[in-house]
C-alpha cells in the first residue's frame, strides 16, 4: 500500500547529536513499514528545530555578527535540508541493515496558501526564543512581525498559520514514488508561499498534520498515518476515566472536538487532519498511533483509525 507517515518534529529532538540519536529509532519503524512491502513518503514536524536555528541568527544579530535576521522561509528551508539529511541517512542505513535496496531523498517543499487567508491578519503560532518587553518592542518596531507575551515567561514573535491549499512539487513527488523510492517532503509543513507574479515566501508557519493531510491526499495515499507520543487517541485523557479509541467515525470525531476533548494544542490538529483526508479520500485510511506501534497501526492491531461513515 501507500503510506504517507507524519512524523512530530519534538520526536526528532533538539539538538543535532540528540536529533540523529532519535531519527535512528524512528528510521527502524519506518523501515518496518518498507519491509512489509508498503510505498512510504514522510512527512516530518519542524517546530524546536526551526525556533533554533531562527534563533541561532537572533543571537548572531545581538552580538553583532550579523546585521539582520533569517526570514522565516528561509529557516523553514533550512530545517528542512538538516532533519532531511538525518532521515535520509537514518532509512537509508536502517534499510541497508535488512538488505533492502531503496534510494531515500528529501524534496525541499514549498506549500501554497491563500493570500486572503485570515490568519494573515490574526498571528497566532508563537515561534523562537523569549524576550524582555523593551527587547519585544524593538523586535517589533525593526521586524514589523507580531509579538505576544506567552505564559508568563516573556515575549515572543508569532506568526501566521495558514491552511495548505496545494503542494507546489507534487508532480516531483509522485514521479518519486511511482519509481519505488522513499521520499521525505512537506518537512515542517512546507515552506510558505503565496501566488503573485510568481511564488513569494511568506512569514507564516503552515501546520504539519494538515500539510502533511494535503500530501496524502494528492498522492492518493491509502493510509495516512499520523505517529505521536501515544498508541491511540482517548477521551477523558489523564483522567481516571481515560478511554482509549480505536475506531471512530467522522461525525464522533467532530463531536470529541467541539466538546474539548482532545486539547487544541496537541491531538486535536491531528484529529483535524485525518478528518480531511478521509472526507477528501473515503476509500483511504487515517491512523493516529505512536512510532512504536506503526507497523502494528497498519495491521488494524494499534492506534486509532478515523473512517468516513457511522
Amino acid at each position: 500500500m501507500k503510506i504517507l507517515v507524519a512524523l512530530g518534529g519534538n520526536a526528532l529532538g533538539d539538538t543535532p547529536t540528540e536529533q540523529l540519536a532519535l531519527v535512528k529509532h524512528a528510521s527502524q519503524s519506518i523501515a518496518d513499514l518498507i519491509q512489509d512491502g508498503h510505498h512510504v513518503t514522510i512527512v516530518h514536524g519542524n517546530g524546536p528545530q526551526v525556533g533554533m536555528i531562527q534563533s541561532a541568527f537572533e543571537v548572531s544579530k545581538e552580538t553583532k555578527k550579523t546585521d539582520y535576521l533569517m526570514p522565516l522561509p528561509e529557516c523553514g528551508a533550512m530545517s528542512q535540508g538538516y532533519i532531511g539529511y538525518h532521515l535520509q541517512n537514518g532509512i537509508y542505513n536502517a534499510l541497508k541493515e535488512r538488505n533492502i535496496n531503496k534510494q531515500v531523498v528529501t524534496v525541499v517543499t514549498q506549500t501554497l496558501v491563500d493570500v486572503k487567508d485570515p490568519a494573515f491578519k490574526n498571528p497566532s503560532k508563537p515561534i523562537g526564543k523569549f524576550y524582555k518587553k523593551e527587547e519585544a518592542d524593538l523586535m517589533i518596531k525593526e521586524t514589523g512581525l507580531s509579538m505576544v507575551e506567552d505564559s508568563g515567561r516573556g515575549y515572543r514573535l508569532v506568526v501566521p498559520s495558514p491552511k495548505p491549499i496545494d503542494i507546489i512539487e507534487k508532480d516531483v513527488i509522485q514521479t518519486l514514488i511511482d519509481n519505488n523510492h522513499v521520499v521525505i517532503a512537506s518537512g515542517g509543513g512546507g515552506i510558505p508561499v503565496i501566488q503573485k507574479d510568481t511564488l513569494v515566501g511568506v512569514n507564516a508557519v503552515i501546520d504539519k498534520d494538515l500539510s502533511s493531510s494535503k500530501l496524502a491526499e494528492l498522492i492518493r495515499a491509502d493510509i495516512f498515518v499520523i505517529l505521536t507520543a501515544v498508541n491511540k487517541v482517548a477521551i477523558n485523557f489523564g483522567t481516571p476515566q481515560q478511554k482509549d479509541l480505536s475506531k471512530i467515525s467522522v461525525k464522533e470525531a467532530k463531536n470529541y472536538i467541539k466538546t474539548g476533548e482532545f486539547g487544541k494544542g496537541s491531538m486535536e490538529p491531528k484529529v483535524h487532519a485525518a478528518i480531511s483526508f478521509v472526507e477528501h479520500n473515503p476509500n483511504g485510511k487515517a491512523i493516529i498511533a505512536s512510532l512504536e506501534e506503526a507497523a502494528l497501526a497498519i495491521k488494524g492491531e494499534s492506534g486509532t483509525e478515523i473512517y468516513v461513515g457511522e
